[in-house]
């Protein structure tokens, strides 16, 4: 891992939170990603599964957590089970956690080699009489491929048919989405890097890049700031391409006359930052240009005092919907006659304005949070109001990242990156 050492209490802080939501004498058990092949000898970069991450910090393939706070054996209520390292993985892989590391990451003082696993975990099964699965939940997810989470699932059912099985999603979805402290500063720091990036890319953007060259800024930069990478697939789409959603082919000419729309962030010990960011290619906006991005800049401040305590997320929408609706009358690109005539379930905005505003974050961009229960002070939360103009080759979006606060405006983690356009055009005039 690039990034410095995370203190352990984190951790500690975390598996007590979800230890006190457990029914009592229930086991849960959480396990690391696989590292997935693509062909031959090659296989994709390991990424952690965030569960077991968020709850011990160990950033490691083949690792299980157990959390058992009722076992009468005390030293077996929290425990890791580790890949044995050695000599020849050290050189061939690199260093890998022995268990005097294991302790030092995730603050878990018995630690076993994985080879010991169904020996321990057969004592333990018959102590404990319910036991927390980790099943993938979020409202986003689509998965096909069969993950390490899922084979040890049917495995262990298959072994131990009689025990009652639990969720430990509705568990996580609720203490995963209200941060500590030491979270929002990790968010922070890959704000921070994000805002390095940005404007590296101001300077360096010109007509006849390639929105590919634009990505390799970033990563450039994210990478020397000691990131994980990009958070998600960057999209930097210029002109008709800033209305694709989700454009992440990146292989196009940036033309004079076209605003690109850069949606990008950095990631930062597996913690997300989730940008949005729009630039002419020439350095100077049109006066139509200015008119569309003041509207969704006006949208986003809006939007973004909603997001206080007590605040529903579907409720949240429909307001931001009502100030959309202005500004896009503003624009002419909407009349009142359509909003009189439109379809409650599909508003007129929506033709300008498809996708939602705001989305919970942290470990994962899209993070967990239950989306029908009231915001509280500690979430973070995205605002990415946009309009798209397809026949005009013009797509605008804005985002920033948002912890709500227990009184007042929520804080803006990325309120130092450039976002006024006179900002913008300023710093692109100094290349």
């Amino acid at each position: 891992m690039k990034y410095a050492a995370i203190k352990n209490n984190l951790f500690i802080k975390n598996r007590s939170k979800f230890a006190k939501a457990m029914q009592s004498n229930s086991m849960a058990i959480f396990n690391s990603n696989d590292i997935y092949p693509i062909s031959a000898d090659s296989a994709l970069p390991f990424a952690q599964h965030r569960d077991i991450f968020y709850l011990s910090g160990v950033d490691q393939e083949e690792s299980i957590l157990v959390i058992f706070p009722d076992c009468p054996k005390k030293e077996h209520r929290e425990i890791l089970f580790l890949k044995e390292t050695n000599d020849h993985i050290a050189i061939w892989e690199g260093k890998k956690l022995n268990k005097e590391d294991a302790l030092n990451t995730s603050g878990i003082e018995t630690v076993y080699w994985l080879q010991d696993l169904d020996k321990i975990l057969f004592e333990l099964m018959t102590q404990a009489e319910s036991v927390y699965l980790n099943t993938n939940e979020h409202y986003r997810a689509s998965t096909e491929t069969e993950t390490r989470e899922a084979r040890f699932i049917k495995s262990l059912q298959k072994k131990y048919p009689a025990h009652t099985y639990l969720r430990s999603q509705p568990l996580l979805q609720k203490i995963r989405s209200v941060k500590e402290k030491e979270e929002i500063d990790l968010i922070q720091q890959a704000c921070n890097i994000t805002e390095k990036g940005f404007k590296r890319v101001l300077s360096f953007t010109k007509p006849g890049v390639m929105e590919f060259e634009i990505e390799a800024e970033y990563i450039h930069e994210f990478i020397r700031n000691r990131s994980d990478g990009f958070a998600y697939t960057p999209i930097i789409g210029s002109g008709y391409n800033a209305c694709v959603l989700h454009y992440i082919e990146n292989n196009q000419t940036c033309k004079d006359g076209d605003v690109i729309l850069m949606d990008v962030g950095a990631s930062y010990a597996n913690y997300a930052s989730d940008m949005t960011r729009c630039i002419p290619v020439s350095g100077k906006f049109t006066d139509r240009q200015k008119a569309v991005y003041t509207a969704v800049l006006n949208v986003k401040k809006a939007a973004a005092k909603l997001l206080v305590p007590g605040t529903i997320w579907a409720d949240y929408h429909v307001e931001v919907g009502k100030i959309m609706t202005k500004e896009l009358i503003g624009l002419g690109l909407i009349t009142n006659d359509d909003v009189a005539k439109e379809d409650p379930k599909w508003p007129a905005y929506k033709k300008y304005f498809m996708h939602g505003t705001s989305h919970h974050m942290g470990l994962d961009t899209h993070d967990y949070g239950i989306l029908t229960e009231p915001m509280e002070a500690g979430m973070v939360f995205t605002v990415e109001p946009g309009i798209y103009i397809p026949d005009e080759k013009l797509g605008i979006r804005l985002e920033d990242d948002y912890v709500i606060q227990e009184n007042g405006e929520p804080f803006n983690l990325m309120a130092n990156i450039p976002i006024e356009i006179n900002e913008i055009e300023a710093l692109m005039a100094q290349k």
